[in-house]
């Protein structure tokens, strides 16, 4: 006989054998069944026949028996009797009066309903598992026929409508878990009648109404979870003084009111857990919250509650997950919390908490999750954090703290998340984070760092998040930032970056969001930047870059508020930039003469003017006085000296093009107007004919009109 502990025990390939009613080939019917016996079986039939085909059903059809073996017949009979007792099925037992005891098909992908279920054709049994299955409609009435219940499993189906107050008539039932449903209206409060209950669960429905007071007279109740619900007034009084709880969950609901402060001594004194989070709870936490001293998890997050920590948590020395966050709770943390050897998750998040961060934090050796961001904690934050090396999550957000980030954060292997955004730290980016190889989300932002982003931040390839935005940060952003391939977020924006985007970052193929905005970066955007095909956004603002925007859509569809107070960008984009067909493109460069030209190399002309023969025709003397010394109404010395001052005496960096006579400049005037300017290269020899060829081609640009050549101020 299958034991209760077992029952559960059920694997997919054997599971529907009661279904299916699986015998071995060489079965022969048990002689002796009794009345009993039969009726069980041919209930448990007709409710399989019931059941809607699916693929878990379909692939287990393999095991049924031959017809003449599972519905023999009397010729003259039109009502089918089987031939064996279910006591031989998988996942039924029986008691030694061969009647059904348990029946166990959880996890067996059974599809229907339980009115199918001939609950009246069942008298003995005991445990009842049909959990994570299928099962949908409402639970029967007919259920209370199953009087010596003491073990009803139907959580993790589909079940719904209301849960039958008929339930209350199942007297010996000891285990209800009914969870991960869709069971609607109240509680009903005949489950007070059920004495011996010792584990209700009704979590994750869509109850509502009030918890029922008469809960309150479940004395053997170690195990209520009514969490992820709709219920809502007060928690009854009556819940506070069932001795026996030892697991409490009302998470997630909408419950108000105070936790009673005066909790006795005596009363959940066993209590290991105790989950009140995401309610509407107020007033102060008892102080002798954890005077038993058993408590390891404490879930009272999203409420409103305000006052001191409780004192009893200092000693709770058992805590293992504690969230307080999200309240309006008071005190010194230094003072607050003692030394957790099992500590596993610590959230105090966004309160009053004042004072500087603890060292004993250091003294729990199973610490992964330490989370207090949002609260008053000034000083600078203790290295000896980092001796708790099993670290996954960090977060000290918006705090005050201030100083160097410790070094010896590069010890902490294990984290995955640092957070250390909006304080007041300063200094540099320690390099010791390059050794920080699991790290996936860095965000330091809104700090005083002030050196440049250290290279080796490159090296942290499982990265997907990077906020260094609202520093001082300075220099280069460095090229090894282009091998994050998985980073999906970047943001270095508001700092004092300079220098060329690196076409490295063209390489980070995943990235979605990209903010450079407020820096002092210079040159055009990188041409690699086209492969990013996953950008979404991007932000370039306040820099000083120049030229053709990336062809893809980041780019296209940004407003002008991402793209505004550069020196001189363009394309085709929905900001309406200027177009480029002046900006040195290879397709452009045959036409590079006729961009807003202005042709300037006064060294050579100075030896033109000088050495001009005396013959020159007076055309040609008259096209030099009047081009060269009325360039856009400058006199030429006066344009000289803006030109070189616009592109700082030629650099490279406002290059936009070369030819076999000379290189093109990108120039933006003090008057707005944006001109390009050829710098032609002096020969050696030849000058005569140099500066025939130079007249000629003045000459021809002044008196040409062409839509892709534009006009010739000067010379």
């Amino acid at each position: 006989m299958t034991s209760l502990t077992s029952a559960k025990l059920c694997f997919l390939p054997y599971c529907l054998v009661i279904l299916l009613s699986v015998l071995s080939p060489n079965w022969v019917a048990f002689p002796f069944a009794t009345s009993t016996s039969d009726t069980e079986a041919k209930a448990l039939l007709k409710w399989k026949a019931s059941l809607f085909p699916n693929q878990a059903l379909n692939h287990l059809t393999w095991y049924d028996p031959p017809t003449h073996n599972i519905n023999a017949t009397n010729s003259s009979s039109s009502n089918p009797k089987p031939r064996t007792s279910p006591c031989t099925w998988t996942g039924v037992s029986c008691n030694s009066a061969r009647s059904v005891r348990t029946i166990s098909l959880s996890t067996c992908g059974i599809q229907g309903m339980l009115h199918e279920f001939s609950f009246l054709s069942f008298p003995s049994p005991e445990y009842l598992d049909l959990s994570l299955n299928k099962l949908f409609d409402a639970i029967p009435p007919q259920i209370s026929y199953l009087s010596k219940l003491h073990h009803l499993d139907l959580s993790q189906n589909n079940l719904s409508g209301r849960i039958p107050p008929e339930i209350g008539l199942l007297r010996n039932l000891r285990f209800l878990p009914l969870s991960a449903n869709t069971f609607l209206g109240v509680i009903p409060k005949e489950i007070g009648n059920l004495k011996s209950l010792v584990d209700l669960r009704l979590s994750y429905n869509t109850l509502s109404g009030l918890i029922p007071s008469n809960i309150g007279n479940l004395i053997k109740l170690n195990t209520l979870y009514l969490a992820k619900n709709q219920l809502s007034g007060l928690i009854p009084m009556e819940i506070w003084n069932l001795k026996s709880l030892v697991d409490l969950k009302l998470s997630y609901n909408n419950l108000s009111g105070l936790i009673p402060p005066n909790i006795e001594l005596e009363n959940l004194k066993n209590l290991t857990e105790l989950q009140l989070d995401t309610n509407q709870l107020s007033g102060y936490l008892p102080p002798n919250i954890c005077q038993g001293g058993k408590l390891t998890k404490l879930s009272v997050g999203t409420n409103y509650l305000t006052g001191p920590i409780p004192k009893s948590l200092k000693n709770c020395t058992g805590l293992v997950r504690v969230f307080l966050d999200q309240n309006q709770l008071t005190g010194n943390i230094s003072e607050d919390f003692g030394v957790y050897l099992n500590l596993d998750f610590m959230n105090i998040s966004h309160n009053n908490l004042y004072g500087e961060i603890s060292h004993n934090w250091r003294q729990c050796p199973k610490l992964k999750t330490l989370l207090i961001a949002g609260n008053n904690f000034t000083g600078s934050i203790p290295p000896e954090i980092a001796n708790a090396t099993q670290i996954h999550v960090l977060d000290l957000s918006s705090n005050h703290l201030v100083g160097l980030i410790p070094k010896e954060f590069g010890r902490l292997a294990s984290l995955e998340r640092l957070m250390l955004n909006g304080n007041q730290l300063s200094g540099r980016i320690p390099s010791e984070f390059g050794s920080l190889n699991d790290l996936e989300y860095l965000d330091l932002s809104t700090n005083k760092f002030n050196e440049s982003i250290p290279s080796i931040l490159g090296d942290l390839l499982k990265l997907h998040y990077l906020n260094l935005s609202n520093n001082k940060l300075a220099q280069a952003i460095p090229f090894k930032l282009g091998k994050l391939g998985q980073l999906n977020y970047m943001d270095l924006s508001h700092n004092s970056l300079e220098g060329k985007i690196p076409s490295e970052m063209g390489s980070i193929k995943s990235l979605v969001t990209l903010d450079l905005s407020h820096n002092n970066l210079s040159g055009s955007i990188p041409s690699s930047f086209e492969e990013m095909r996953c950008l979404l956004y991007v932000d370039i603002s306040y820099n000083h870059l120049e030229g053709p925007l990336p062809n893809i859509s980041a780019f296209r569809q940004a407003p002008l508020e991402r793209l505004k107070g550069n020196k001189g960008l363009c394309g085709k984009v929905r900001a309406l930039l200027p177009p480029c067909n002046a900006h040195g493109s290879k397709k452009d460069h045959k036409v590079v003469f006729s961009i807003l030209a202005v042709f300037v190399l006064l060294s050579a002309l100075f030896v033109i003017v000088q050495r001009k023969k005396k013959h020159q025709d007076t055309k040609q003397n008259h096209m030099h006085g009047e081009i060269f010394f009325s360039v856009l109404n400058f006199d030429g010395k006066s344009m000289y000296e803006e030109i070189i001052r616009a592109t700082e005496d030629f650099d490279s960096t406002y290059c936009i093009g070369k030819g076999g006579h000379g290189s093109v400049y990108r120039v933006n005037l003090s008057s707005g107007d944006v001109v390009a300017v050829k710098k032609l290269h002096l020969p050696l020899d030849g000058e005569t004919e140099f500066q025939k060829e130079f007249l000629n081609e003045v000459r021809a640009l002044t008196e040409i009109r062409h839509r892709n050549i534009l006009k010739l101020y000067g010379f």
